[in-house]
């Protein structure tokens, strides 16, 4: 499963951003996709998840009310609506996919870089 995610800019703070995820190759082994993030000196940390099937969202506490998690199965995309952004939210994020079977993010895209400025 190959991923490739859009979207990363530079925005003030209460600006709103929209990342893309990509997934191609053999995603019919993924059950859902995730998005997460790494801040500088910090480690990596869960954003939000959706299942391709059914859809069920999941958020970390910090981003719920501001974060959408959507999907369009058609496409094998996934989207973050990120709304009223923080300095804090400053990052790269990261999609991955989740194998079905076993339950883990297993396939990684390459990061794009959310800065927000204050």
């Amino acid at each position: 499963v190959q991923l490739q995610a859009f979207g990363g800019g530079l925005v003030q703070a209460g600006g709103s951003l929209r990342l893309s995820c990509a997934a191609s190759g053999r995603t019919f082994s993924t059950d859902g996709m995730g998005w997460f993030r790494q801040a500088p000196g910090k480690e990596r940390e869960f954003v939000a998840s959706i299942r391709w099937n059914g859809g069920s969202t999941y958020y970390t506490n910090s981003v719920k009310g501001r974060f959408t998690i959507s999907k369009d199965n058609a496409k094998n995309t996934v989207y973050l609506q990120m709304n009223s952004l923080k300095p804090e939210d400053t990052a790269v994020y990261y999609c991955a996919a989740r194998i079905a079977a076993s339950k883990e993010y297993a396939y990684w895209g390459q990061g794009t870089q959310v800065t927000v400025s204050s």
